[in-house]
Order: structure tokens, then sequence, then C-alpha cells
């Protein structure tokens, strides 16, 4: 058995070692809580960044709105004479010219009226000539008094009924003609022919039944689109005219721009009380039939030049609730965030509107990794970034 002076040595000896134990924990808590409490990113290389040094430059003012393509003329093509459609002579969905026969209409029943309208026009002539003979014999009769002025009057009346057959035979005569030649029916203008609308061997009439086909003109092509008040407002004089619109861009499908430029040649006289909108028309120059009927693209006006803008690369410009803002390289080679004044697109471009000034260093990558005051070391596209401290250590 231990005695009571042991135990108490013991006892002090476990409090003394305790104590020193606790002591460490509280140093080494310490030291912890004072690494935890540094700066996010301190101590961290700083970031290698591809930058633009912006300057000023111009762009072109527009206006954006969505529209449909359409064919300059669109004309439907009807049989204009009734009878058994005999012939397609044209292969549908291909360019034909103007006046090309696209189909064929029995042409026998309008070659007996053409025959008939001939018998009567000879019958009427010789009427007419035998009209002619006894009227004039009557008038050396009437001359010598050997006939009465009532015999002589209704010999010229009947001249005068004679006459009138005879121009009427001669109306019937062209009428059939003109109808013989509506048996071969022709395109009325050059474009793409659509689909038969009727099949050989089915009776055709001049009436509700009698669309043949559609041909389409394509070259040149137009746009029909519309703008707001509002958007009217932004325009020089508040107008829309061919003085204040310098031309057209068209914004395909696809995001791409054609390559030709159009020009308006409509515009409304007034707004669509309805719409609050002004309908407008541009034409494009379509050669090789890129642009389809019925394509919905957007028509760009462009209304003039605007100087001082600055133009960035659209993966350079953030968005946030307050707006657009881009990363800049302070002269510190530190982030700076700015906010910046948006236009429209050019291109592959932001249009920047306000909030740049020349020489401003735009950052152009890494931008998820930057935090607002960290270091980085930014260096021109094309460049090599440059080598961190810690590599050079």
């Amino acid at each position: 058995m231990t005695s009571p002076n042991t135990r108490s040595h013991l006892s002090l000896t476990r409090f003394a070692i305790a104590l020193t134990l606790l002591s460490g924990l509280l140093v080494a808590c310490s030291k912890s809580d004072k690494a935890g409490g540094a700066p996010q990113g301190a101590g961290m290389p700083p970031l290698p960044v591809t930058v633009v040094a912006v300057q000023p430059s111009h762009a072109p003012m527009s206006l954006e709105a969505v529209g449909q393509t359409e064919g300059a003329k669109e004309v439907e093509v009807r049989a204009r004479v009734g009878g058994i459609l005999l012939k397609q002579l044209y292969t549908e969905g291909e360019t034909v010219k103007a006046g090309q026969a696209l189909f064929e209409i029995d042409r026998a029943p309008l070659e007996i009226a053409l025959a008939e309208a001939k018998a009567q026009l000879s019958t009427a002539r010789a009427k007419v000539e035998q009209t002619n003979r006894e009227a004039k014999r009557l008038k050396g009769l009437l001359a010598l008094q050997a006939i009465s002025q009532r015999e002589f009057d209704d010999a010229t009346s009947n001249d005068a009924i004679a006459l009138a057959a005879l121009q009427a035979a001669d109306a019937l005569l062209r009428q059939a003609e003109l109808n013989l030649s509506y048996a071969t029916v022709t395109s009325p203008v050059a474009g793409t022919s659509g689909r038969a609308i009727r099949s050989v061997g089915t009776l055709v009439s001049t009436g509700s039944d009698s669309l043949l086909t559609t041909v389409t003109q394509m070259n040149p092509i137009w746009v029909r689109f519309s703008l707001s008040d509002s958007e009217i407002a932004q325009l020089p004089g508040g107008r829309v005219t061919r003085k204040n619109v310098h031309g057209v861009e068209l914004v395909l499908p696809d995001g791409s721009t054609y390559p030709a430029r159009g020009r308006l040649n409509f515009a409304a006289s007034q707004i669509d009380p309805k719409l609050g909108t002004l309908q407008l028309r541009a034409e494009f120059d379509n050669p090789d039939a890129r642009l389809l009927p019925g394509q919905f693209v957007r028509a760009r006006l462009l209304t003039g030049d605007r100087s001082g803008i600055f133009l960035l690369p659209q993966s350079a410009v953030m968005q946030s609730e307050k707006g657009h803002f881009v990363f800049i390289a302070s002269p510190k080679n530190t982030v700076e965030p700015r906010p910046v004044e948006t236009g429209q697109w050019q291109g592959t471009d932001w249009v920047i509107l306000g909030g740049l000034k020349a020489g401003d260093k735009v950052i152009l990558d890494n931008l998820m990794k930057l935090r607002p005051g960290a270091p980085i070391m930014p260096h021109a596209a094309g460049d090599k970034p440059p080598a961190s401290q810690n590599s050079k250590a």
C-alpha cells in the first residue's frame, strides 16, 4: 500500500501534466485561428489572364425586328377555259421562264368552236354584201322615184343589221381564237413552280376550281416586318424614310448575316391602330435562292453610325442581377469589376455604349475563377503567359 504522502505527490504530478497539455492545446488553437482568419486567396499565386486594351470605335446604329420572307411575286396559275387536262408540261419545284408552257387542256372542243365562229363570220360577210347591193339598187330607184322612201329606209335598216351581225361574228371569232390559245396554260412570270393542284385527266373549269399551280418569283425576295411606334421614335425625325434608313441587313435563323444588304421598298403611311406598329418591307437580291419564302428572319435597319463606342467579344461580358459588367485588370494587376452599358450585337461582339474608357484592359478568359481584388498576371492575346512567382522559386 502507498502512503498518503505518496498519493498526494502523484496527484500533483498528474495535475501538472494535464496543465501542460492544456496550455499546448490552447497555443495550437490560437495559431489555427490566426491562419483561418487570413483573407481568402492570400498566399495564392497570381492567375494568368488574357487582356485586351480597348480603344474607341464606331458601329452602325440599327433597329431589329422579326420578319418573314415572301416571294416578290406569288402568282396563281389558273385555267382560263374549261376542258379535260391532257398534259403536265413542267416538273414541280423547278424554275420556269415567263411564257413557258405548264399544262395542256383538250383543244378539240375549242377548235370546233373556232370553226363554227369562222363559218358564222363568212355568213355574216355574205349577208352584208347582199344588203349593200340591195341598198345601192334601191337608192337608184329612189332617185327615179320608182320606190317609196319607206322601202328605201327598210333596206337601209337591213343593211345596218347585217353589219352589226358581221361585227358580232368577228368578235366571236376572236374570242374562239383566244380560247384556243388558252388551251396551253403558260407561266405569267419567271420563278419557282409549285406542285400541280389538278391531276392529268381531270375536268377543269374557269370557276373556283380553276387553280392549277403557283409560280413564285424568289429573285429578288421580300421581307415583311414591323416596328413599334416607340422604336420609330428613335429614328432621326421620328419617321421611317429612305433617307434615314441607309440599308437593311438580314440575320438568318442560324445567327449568320446574309451577305447581300437589302433596301427598304415599302413603308406604310399610318400606324396600325390595333397593334401599334408600322408595316415595312425590304427587298434583297437572291440569285442562288438561298432565301426561301416563309422563313422567319431578323431584319436590321441601319440608321447611321455611332462613334465613341467599344467592341468586346461576347464571352467577355458577364451579366448579374444589376446588369452587365466586365472584369478590368487594374494598374496594380488586380481584378476590378466594371459595370457597362451594352447596345446590340455586331457580329460576334457586344457594342459597349458606356462604362469603359480608352486603354482599359478588359479580361477575356478565366472569368469564372476571378474574384474582385484577386492578384492576376495579365498578358495580351497571343503572348505567352508570364511564369508565376512560385514557378520562379
